[in-house]
Formats: structure tokens, C-alpha cells, sequence
């Protein structure tokens, strides 16, 4: 049990991390809300990529069969080698993912390869799928970070946030207080808005394939990168090498920056140079050749009767 307050705002929430127990297993909130956000986005997914994208029924239950397993291994992955020293030797402790320790861009990057091979198995459009597969993504992380809430952490700390309206407070249950940012409601409620760019503005008017997923990965890396600046509980990357100096989300958010603003640059040139191509070639009208036999004859001479006349004997 722990208290989340937000005393700005005027809300107290007294937290039990555990929802029930099923024959002394305990079943807790975080992988409740996290199986529900995996729900929705699959639900998203099979809707843009049916109704927006075109593609085939039967291929979208396929690639979401084997996509949610390999991403959620990613995301366990990850995360055991972010944290090694916690880990090393013990395979059962590994793969035992009731203890926590997930990351998100190992899911990330796993579905991506996922759904890269697939695509190439079946001689589908990369692009399409991926850019179906972007708000389903988006929508499963805003739902996911709530999870988050119900454990008390993810939250982060800057000089000042004892003054914000919306600091949150964490009280656990020896009765520590914790002063910090909610960034867990920070990276929900961006990739709600992120959701609602990509719905109303650019799947509206998307000009070429690949325009949405390049979209949310300058978005969605962009808003991890300054998020996870704030957050004292981050990943980092070569822990032990280099020391606690390097997080990994702000490194790997800064480089789905870079790759979303080369991969719109790429595909928009494209995409201008096709439409011109396709402008400036010409279209000549087809013409039907008919032959002499399919050639009407006048009306008058239609009319008229030929007959041969042999000489009398």
C-alpha cells in the first residue's frame, strides 16, 4: 500500500499495486493495464490497417500473433541487459517478468524487425504496415504508463517542482514522502496528443507511405528524450563501462529523431519525384485501327444491290 497525492490539485489516491489474488497468485494492476493497452492497440492496429492501409485480413491476425510475444521478449530483454548486474547467471530471474522490468524501446525495436521480416516474407508494403502499427503503438503506451501510477514510479525530480500546481507526492508505507514530477501522466498524455496529430492532421493528408511511423518516431523520441531527462529511476546505457552518465532513452530518443527527419526527408523526395514524373509524362490518346471489313460503308451504297448477269446461251 502507498499514497499518490497531488496536493495542488486537491487529489489523494490510497494504492494497493495488487488487484487480486487467484489461488495465491497475486495479480497486479501494472499487468492488467498493461495487457489492456496490448488490447486496444491490436484493435487500432487491425482498424488502420484495414480501412486506411488496404491490407489483408488474414495477415494482420498473423503478424499480431507473432508480434506481441517477440516485442514483449525485446522489452524483457532490454532491460536484463540494461541492468546485468542484477541478472547475471541467474536465467530463471532473467525470464521471470512477474518481478517487473520492462523496456519499452526494446519492444519498440524488436516489433519493428518483427514486422520488417514479415513484410518481406509475404511481399507486403513495409511502409503501410508500420504506418498502421504507429498510433496502435502510441495508443498502447498511453494506456501502459498508468500501470506505472498504480506501482508509484516512474516519476522524476528538477530543482522547483515542490512549487508546481501538478508535483505529485508519494508517500510509501513507512511513511516516506516523495516530492516529484508525474512523468509517467507527462509521457501518457504525449502520446495522447500524438494520437490525435497523427489521426486529424497526417493520416488525413498523408502524401506517401512511411509519412506516419517516421512521424511518430520523431514525436514519440523527441517527448522520451526531454521526459526521461527529468526521471531518476532511468535505464542507462554501458552501465559499469561508463558509468551512470549515458541514459538510454534519451540516447536512443535522440537517434529516432535524427532517423525520423532522414527517413521524411528520403521518402518526401521520393514522393515529389514520382508526382512529377507521373505530370510530365505523356498520355497519348488510344487510337482504334479498323480494318476494311469492319469499315461501315456509306448508307447509300449499303443500300444498293449488286447482281451479276451471265450471257444468254
Amino acid at each position: 500500500m502507498h499514497t499518490v497525492a497531488f496536493p495542488g490539485l486537491g487529489l489523494s489516491f490510497e494504492i494497493n499495486s495488487v488487484a487480486f489474488s487467484i489461488f495465491g497468485i497475486e495479480v497486479k494492476w501494472y499487468g492488467i493495464i498493461i495487457t489492456t493497452g496490448i488490447c486496444l492497440a491490436l484493435f487500432m492496429f487491425y482498424t488502420y490497417a484495414k480501412k486506411k492501409e488496404g491490407l489483408p485480413e488474414d495477415h494482420l491476425y498473423n503478424l499480431a500473433l507473432i508480434t506481441v510475444p517477440v516485442a514483449i521478449i525485446g522489452a524483457r530483454a532490454m532491460y536484463v541487459v540494461t541492468e546485468w548486474d542484477r541478472y547475471q547467471g541467474d536465467f530463471m530471474k532473467m525470464i521471470n517478468i512477474r518481478e517487473g522490468g520492462l523496456a519499452i524501446y526494446g519492444a519498440i525495436i524488436f516489433g519493428i524487425i518483427t514486422v520488417y521480416t514479415y513484410s518481406r516474407i509475404t511481399k507486403l508494403s513495409t511502409l503501410k504496415l508500420m504506418d498502421a502499427a504507429a498510433p496502435a503503438v502510441m495508443i498502447g503506451q498511453a494506456i501502459g504508463r498508468w500501470g506505472n501510477f498504480m506501482n508509484a514510479e516512474a516519476y522524476g525530480y528538477s530543482p522547483g517542482v515542490e512549487n508546481l500546481p501538478w508535483r505529485m507526492e508519494i508517500t510509501d508505507a513507512l511513511g516516506n514522502v516523495t516530492v516529484a514530477h508525474p512523468t509517467f501522466l507527462y509521457e501518457s498524455l504525449w502520446n495522447v496528443v500524438g494520437i490525435l496529430l497523427i489521426y486529424l492532421i497526417f493520416y488525413k493528408k498523408k502524401k506517401f507511405d512511411g509519412q506516419i511511423i517516421f512521424t511518430y518516431l520523431g514525436w514519440y523520441g523527441f517527448g522520451r528524450m526531454w521526459i526521461e531527462m527529468l526521471r531518476t529511476d532511468s535505464l542507462y546505457l554501458f552501465k559499469g563501462l561508463l558509468g551512470e552518465t549515458i541514459k538510454i532513452s534519451v540516447f536512443i530518443g535522440a537517434v529516432s529523431v535524427i532517423v525520423s527527419i532522414i527517413g521524411m526527408t528520403v521518402l518526401a523526395r521520393k514522393a515529389k519525384a514520382k508526382a512529377e514524373k507521373e505530370a510530365y509524362t505523356p498520355k497519348f490518346a488510344s487510337v482504334k485501327v479498323e480494318t476494311v471489313e469492319e469499315a461501315e460503308l456509306p448508307a447509300e451504297e449499303a443500300s444498293e444491290e449488286v447482281t451479276e448477269q451471265t450471257p444468254e446461251e
